[in-house]
């Protein structure tokens, strides 16, 4: 199963839910969360890049006792930089100028496009055992993220408990009162693009409705600017997603989209 995130903050959790949240701190992403020894961590941090769209800046791991730090074309291990391909015990790191990828032998494989979009992909034996932005990976939605106890969390609640506390960051947890306004313009358009023939191999693949939300969602944010992140980054996403669960999506890039 895979967790993933990407584009305008949005988050889909292992078991499914898909989320925004606009955090700019540094985010406990998935973790195993059990009582005795953890066998990985994967922190986010985000910022605005210099269009205004959300990034991510760097990505700290943690497999077994071995430290990984990412930066765009940087890779970090225990402290020295290191040239891809790189191997250590269990850890196999490759990059090249698109993607940074980490398979580790424990059950984890990590993918980042070095820039807004970073997946997860988790072995089994990790079920109900995770915490984080990707939730517990449990089989079933909304309980333990947005539902707990008799508690509920709107997102963005959700997302402020998912923070690294670090002393000296200087970073304002986003307001949990203002939640992102839903929106239900554009469904004709992001329906069209992501039925497109290029996409045929992918629908039954993924659940779609998720991908058009998400893509409508990202039309109202973008207020009628029509830039390249606005349109392309969910469904690069789709794209990336539908690759990943084994389908072949065709060429959706034209001269003039994307």
């Amino acid at each position: 199963y895979v967790c993933s995130t990407w584009g305008n903050n949005h988050f889909k959790t292992f078991d499914g839910d898909v989320y925004q949240f606009p955090g700019i701190c540094e985010y406990n992403f998935v973790s195993d969360c059990r009582e005795a020894y953890k066998e990985f961590s994967v922190h986010i941090q985000r910022a605005l890049n210099s269009n205004g769209h959300p990034e991510i800046q760097y990505i700290l791991m943690k497999i077994k006792d071995i430290m990984v730090y990412l930066k765009p074309n940087l890779v970090v291990v225990e402290g020295r930089i290191v040239k891809t391909p790189y191997y250590t015990s269990g850890v196999l790191i490759e990059s090249n100028e698109i993607y940074t990828k980490i398979y580790a032998k424990l059950g984890m494989v990590l993918m980042w496009n070095q820039q807004d979009a970073l997946m997860v992909e988790l072995d089994n034996k990790f079920n109900n055992h995770t915490c984080g932005l990707c939730g517990d990976y449990n089989g079933i939605q909304i309980y333990n993220e947005f539902i707990s106890g008799d508690a509920s969390y709107n997102s963005i609640t959700y997302g402020n408990m998912q923070k690294i506390s670090k002393p000296n960051a200087k970073c304002e947890d986003p307001d949990e009162t203002q939640a992102l306004p839903s929106c239900n313009e554009h469904r004709d358009e992001c329906q069209r693009l992501l039925t497109s023939p290029a996409f045929a191999d992918c629908r039954l693949r993924l659940n779609l409705e998720m991908y058009i939300q998400a893509c409508m969602q990202d039309k109202c944010a973008c207020n009628g600017k029509e830039d390249s992140f606005c349109l392309c980054s969910t469904i690069s996403e789709y794209s990336r997603q539908c690759s990943h669960a084994g389908g072949r999506p065709g060429e959706w890039r034209t001269q003039n989209f994307c």
